[in-house]
């Protein structure tokens, strides 16, 4: 799909049911003549239209790994980059969220501008004659199936949120109820009548709608609902886990047999890197030259982060993780002689983050201070997961500095919804299949063929992993192995800090991490999570403002905020 984003781009304009500022709060400016669009390919250019904007049009608020809102806000990232810029991320980083924030406003308006794309592609439907009954049901299928998506974005990060449909005549909803019910009614019809493959790569399938049902099931701690459905993704949906971990990350291996729901990236296809992964904009190293992919320098990853990849025995340190650091370089410049870390790891670690002494993708190994923005700001590691091996400059980069990439996204892959269904079984209480489940990530993760490796061919650094062989009898043991896989397994893939607040352990672990974390990175000192304030966002200020109809403002903050 995404290629064709680049050729149908101009739907964005015929598209202003929904578009401005005031897309969400105000009636529409002008109104799309849908007889023009009245077949099945009008219906189709309006879905690319809300496919399009999967990739949060370029902005770091709306971008869909989540970086700020799931990884940034939990105990993942720094802001990085220096202390002069990204304030309003550190904002958020310290739990000190302000209703003006600027991505806050960015993923709002990404989320409900796509929301009025999908309800377009409904209205048409319903009134294209042309096409038969179950033609008719799967294109609304797949409409709902975004309309879902982009509607369980904003209630997870907000809580209190409209639910706009395609046959609202006042756009200016109120956030007064729980839209729980519609999201789920959405995901339903979608898994009812989607098909289980697509002829085009990144359009939402049964096994995917399925998948976002039981997500969201989860959010909902209703586990008996949610374990059957993602049996049914595991089993029955043709998904299996990719042979290596690093091919999930990689261009050359996108949407493979792992991938459940991608937001599709493309470059050299004549649109000069828009329809690119922008992530690398921020996430790839600094100030690098010719020698690796170059970046603003933000999103770096914590030293909490890379704590919790020791391993003793194979196994993860679950209690004690950050009772011992792994060795790093922070205050040694690129020119002092530093030795890695030498005690055993999960080989996860060295495919998420970029740390000194260690090859980064091809482009040699990282030196550290030099391809760091400001180290004693943001630390001493970068993220990797969204850039291009050496091998594929060109091919899947383009753009300034060849900072766009073709490198997807992953919304849902098979090992997060594993995860959760071993997350039901210890819900539920049948531990060793949860153990089975968690068995079946690390044993990819244990595959040496997937391991970091020195030029030589020997492995990067003192890999040791293992499989849980000892019988999950205690749930609440049981229970903290998942939490923790899901943190080795999806880092800095945007799904700490949701996990966190769906656990409800967000207050304790964030705290307990500030506290730790801000003798590397000083501007957290004094920063807290608020229990009943900071599990969700504030509403976007200009968003209440616009929302006035004589005075009276439809849309009401969150608690705790102004």
């Amino acid at each position: 799909m995404k290629t064709q984003y680049g050729i149908l781009w101009f739907i964005s304009i015929i598209l202003l049911v929904s578009c401005g500022k005031d897309f969400l709060s105000k009636q529409p400016q002008g109104e799309v003549d849908l007889s023009t669009l009245e077949n099945e390919a009008g219906i189709n250019a309006l879905l690319v239209g809300a496919y399009a904007l999967l990739d949060g049009n370029g902005t770091m608020g709306a971008y869909p790994a989540n970086l700020i809102w799931g990884s940034l806000r939990g105990d993942e990232l720094h802001k990085g980059c220096d202390p002069g810029c990204g304030v309003e991320m550190a904002e958020l980083e310290r739990q000190e969220p302000q209703s003006a924030n600027i991505y806050l406003l960015e993923k709002w308006e990404g989320l409900y501008h796509a929301i009025g794309r999908c309800n377009d592609a409904l209205s048409l439907i319903k009134i294209v004659e042309e096409i038969d009954d179950e033609t008719r049901n799967e294109l609304t299928a797949e409409a709902r199936f975004l309309r879902g998506h982009y509607h369980f974005e904003a209630k997870r990060l907000w809580n209190n949120v409209p639910y706009v449909g395609e046959d609202l005549e006042n756009h200016n909803v109120p956030n007064d109820r729980d839209i729980w019910p519609d999201i789920l009614a959405d995901f339903e019809y979608a898994a009812e009548y989607l098909p289980q493959t697509q002829s085009q790569p990144g359009r939402a399938t049964k096994g995917a709608a399925e998948a976002y049902l039981a997500k969201s099931y989860m959010y909902l701690k209703d586990y008996e609902r949610a374990k059957p459905l993602l049996e049914t993704v595991i089993t029955a949906r043709g998904y299996s886990l990719a042979p290596l971990y690093w091919q999930n990350f990689n261009a050359a291996f996108k949407n493979n047999s792992e991938a459940i729901f991608q937001v599709q990236m493309s470059v050299n296809d004549g649109a000069n890197g828009a329809n690119g992964n922008r992530g690398n904009w921020g996430t790839g190293v600094y100030n690098a030259g010719p020698d690796a992919p170059n970046s603003l320098g933000y999103f770096q990853p914590s030293q909490d982060l890379v704590n919790a990849f020791r391993t003793e025995n194979g196994l993860p340190l679950l209690n004690e993780y950050y009772l011992e650091g792994v060795k790093s370089d922070l205050g040694l410049s690129s020119s002092q002689p530093f030795e890695p870390h030498t005690g055993s790891l999960d080989p996860r670690l060295d495919w998420a983050v970029a740390r000194r002494g260690i090859p980064y993708l091809g482009w040699g190994n990282f030196p550290g201070q030099n391809w760091i923005r400001d180290q004693s700001h943001g630390g001493p590691y970068m993220t990797k997961k969204y850039t291009y091996t050496k091998d594929q400059n060109g091919e899947y980069s383009e753009g300034a500095n060849s900072r766009d990439n073709a490198v997807n996204i992953n919304v849902i892959r098979l090992a997060d919804v594993v995860l959760m269904a071993a997350e039901c079984e210890v819900e539920i209480g049948t531990l060793e299949q949860a153990r089975t489940y968690v068995n079946m990530i690390r044993e990819r993760a244990a595959n040496s063929e997937g391991f970091v490796k020195m030029d030589d061919g020997s492995n990067a650094a003192n890999y040791e992993i293992s499989l849980y062989e000892t019988p999950w009898t205690d749930q609440e043991m049981a229970r903290n192995a998942v939490y923790f896989e899901r943190r080795l397994e999806l880092a800095l893939e945007g799904h700490r800090a949701f996990d966190l607040v769906r656990w409800d352990i967000a207050d304790q672990t964030i705290n307990r991490y500030i506290e730790r974390e801000s003798s590397i990175t000083g501007y957290l000192s004094g920063g807290s999570f608020s229990t009943g304030i900071n599990e969700y966002m504030p509403i976007p200020l200009n968003e209440i403002f616009l929302s006035s109809e004589d005075g009276v403002e439809t849309l009401k903050q969150n608690p705790g905020y102004r």
